[in-house]
């Protein structure tokens, strides 16, 4: 593969740097995982809009989409572009009717709707049964990333067909939001959801793909956010290991902390390829399974280590919350669980070599 980035992946993500570090020069992220303030000024940049398909936005894809979520992981800011854009947004974009995309993915593009995002996992999931009526959806999942404020839900619910994505409104009757606390905030909920939907409220078809492609695309994005988070963490802690003295020497000339320091950039570097390579290979339609799982492995796995050496290179400082790195380590360890831990990874990636063509 190609790991030199497109002239529209380089633009996006310098002009999404410098959107952010103008918005980290005069706040800091709060509590809440969103400012809207932010987030209209991310759409009025065209950020929004510039990297989904060209029905409703600017005709890029998931590579572009990658190189904004670095620069977002890389601040922490508390906008939902994840959420919103690269799966949500995008999975309308791909699947959804012409009134679907005019109604929800223009929207997001524009800067005034935000999505959170649902997808089965082994633990939280929804059902669905054909009626009359159109479909009735049971069922629960919790901690849903940006659940807490978003405007509407893309849900994964099984169904006797197959896979099922639906687009629900906050408002859909019989649809319970209770906002959690997690790690790194309070954005995430509680969804519950025990209501009939008509065949408005589906994206695609039951068992169509649609399921398996929002996964896939959920999990690229929480590795280039990922990488955002992992790379900047380590530049602070490098930072510091420079200044910092002990003994009147940088602490950063001492072999124990300069091996912690060589094995965090090889892993940071392991989550930069591994991403690029599920990355193009999802943009060129190549069959990505395996890709997208060792990508989330390393993004998880990689994660933890670089988090834990951000903390004890910082030493007690490291866990002060007023301090930086603290939001880049319970940031670093949300998204190490994110729509996957590292375990699971090991078996998706398992499932897809055994189910490879054997050459």
């Amino acid at each position: 593969m190609d790991f030199t980035l497109t002239e529209a992946q380089h633009d996006l993500g310098g002009l999404a740097r410098t959107v952010l570090t103008d918005w980290t020069t005069k706040n800091a992220p709060d509590a809440t995982g969103f400012d809207r303030e932010l987030w209209s000024a991310l759409a009025r940049a065209g950020l929004l809009e510039a990297a989904l398909p060209a029905p409703v936005g600017g005709g890029f894809d998931v590579l572009e989409q990658c190189s904004v979520l670095i620069e977002i992981g890389r601040t922490v800011a508390p906008a939902p572009y994840l959420t919103s854009v690269a799966v949500a947004a995008a999975a309308i974009a791909q699947f959804g009717s012409r009134e679907q995309r005019t109604r929800w993915a223009t929207p997001v593009a524009a800067g005034t709707v935000t999505f959170a995002v649902a997808l089965s996992t082994e633990d939280d999931r929804f059902a669905a049964e054909r009626t009359d009526a159109g479909w009735r959806i049971h069922g629960s999942h919790s901690a849903v990333p940006a659940g807490a404020f978003a405007d509407a839900f893309l849900v994964e619910a099984a169904t006797a067909e197959g896979p099922l994505l639906l687009v629900l409104d906050r408002a859909t009757g019989g649809l319970r939001v209770t906002g959690q606390h997690v790690v790194d905030g309070s954005d995430a909920a509680l969804l519950e959801l025990d209501t009939m939907v008509d065949d408005t409220a589906v994206l695609g078809a039951p068992g169509d793909g649609s399921a398996r492609w929002a996964h896939r695309r959920a999990t690229i994005a929480a590795c280039a956010y990922q990488l955002g988070v992992v790379e900047r963490g380590l530049e602070l802690t490098s930072e510091y290991a420079l200044t910092r003295k002990q003994f009147d020497k940088p602490i950063g000339t001492f072999q124990a902390v300069r091996q912690r320091l060589a094995d965090a950039y090889l892993d940071v570097e392991a989550v930069r390829l591994s991403l690029w390579q599920a990355a193009w290979r999802e943009s060129e339609g190549i069959p990505a399974d395996a890709e997208v799982a060792t990508a989330k492995f390393w993004a998880a796995d990689a994660g933890h280590r670089v988090a834990h050496t951000m903390v004890h290179v910082h030493a007690s400082i490291g866990i002060f919350l007023e301090y930086a790195v603290h939001r880049y380590f319970t940031a670093a360890k949300r998204t190490e669980f994110l729509f996957g831990a590292a375990t699971e990874q090991l078996r998706t990636l398992a499932d897809a070599l055994t189910a490879a063509p054997r050459l």
